[in-house]
């Protein structure tokens, strides 16, 4: 299924009236099936499913990598089934982190069963001994770019992205900003994660902050303003968040101990 359709538009400007046509990102109803069970339908771009069931697994608590057995996509008339086979062992999680949703793509935390599912604790990320320097991080921001070829067509896509000292190994796009990094996420489970920043285009929220917590990325780099609450979560789980990002200044709101003059990484 095509991630982007030119569509016929009318151009209001200046020198009158043009015709033409736009070319726009694939909005579909992307269904996420567990063990036979539909647990979450969201709104997302036709591409990367495989590492979205990875990611979407992780970060919402569902199954590790190594508890899934099978991805297996499955066009419809109306969609796209994404059908993941879990290990008998993760039943009980699937059954505990249960959904019934249809998610708009502005929504991360949509037809949870409870309160507490949404405040869930948040995982802790682990001590490494990665670090950037100022610098680096304002050429990783400048490196995003060219990162976002369906926002480059479209202009409206979100991107999610991973640096390491080597530069941006890999990236993902979706029109919704938690699909891209879910997206991210499978991938990096899926290829044996180096250790390295998260850089999103979005703003960071409490449940974008989860998802990268779980991932384990130590550094999130965002370019635009994160919420409050989102900064509490960042500063209990470990993660270094860095926002309102440009290619020449940033804003650090916690552990800001990752960023040094000489950046190594072991």
């Amino acid at each position: 299924m095509e991630s982007v359709r030119r569509l016929p538009r009318l151009t209001f400007g200046a020198d009158g009236i043009a015709q033409g046509a736009r070319p726009l990102p694939t909005e579909v109803a992307v269904a996420l099936s567990f063990n036979g069970s539909t647990q979450a339908v969201m709104m997302a771009t036709p591409a990367d499913l495989a590492d979205f069931a990875y990611g979407f697994a992780l970060t919402e608590g569902i199954a590790t990598p190594d508890q899934i057995e099978s991805v297996e996509t499955v066009e419809t008339p109306k969609g796209i089934d994404v059908q993941i086979w879990l290990r008998a062992d993760a039943e009980d999680r699937l059954k505990a982190r249960r959904r019934t949703m249809a998610g708009p793509v502005g929504c991360g935390l949509c037809g949870l069963d409870s309160i507490e599912q949404a405040v869930r604790p948040v995982a802790h990320v682990p001590p490494s001994t990665f670090r950037m320097t100022p610098e680096q991080v304002n050429a990783a921001v400048s490196a995003l770019t060219a990162q976002q070829p369906l926002h480059d067509i479209t202009r409206a896509a979100h991107c999610a992205a991973f640096w390491t000292p080597s530069g941006i190994l890999w990236s993902r796009e979706d029109v919704g900003r938690h699909n891209a990094l879910d997206k991210l996420v499978g991938h990096l489970v899926r290829n044996n994660r180096p250790q390295g920043a998260v850089i999103l285009t979005s703003r960071v929220s409490i449940d974008m902050v989860q998802k990268i917590a779980t991932l384990g990325a130590p550094i999130l780099i965002a370019v635009s303003a994160p919420t409050a609450t989102a900064v509490d979560l960042a500063d209990e789980a470990g993660i270094t968040l860095i926002a309102l990002a440009r290619s020449d200044r940033f804003e650090v709101f916690t552990h800001s101990d990752r960023l040094t003059k000489a950046a190594h990484v072991r």
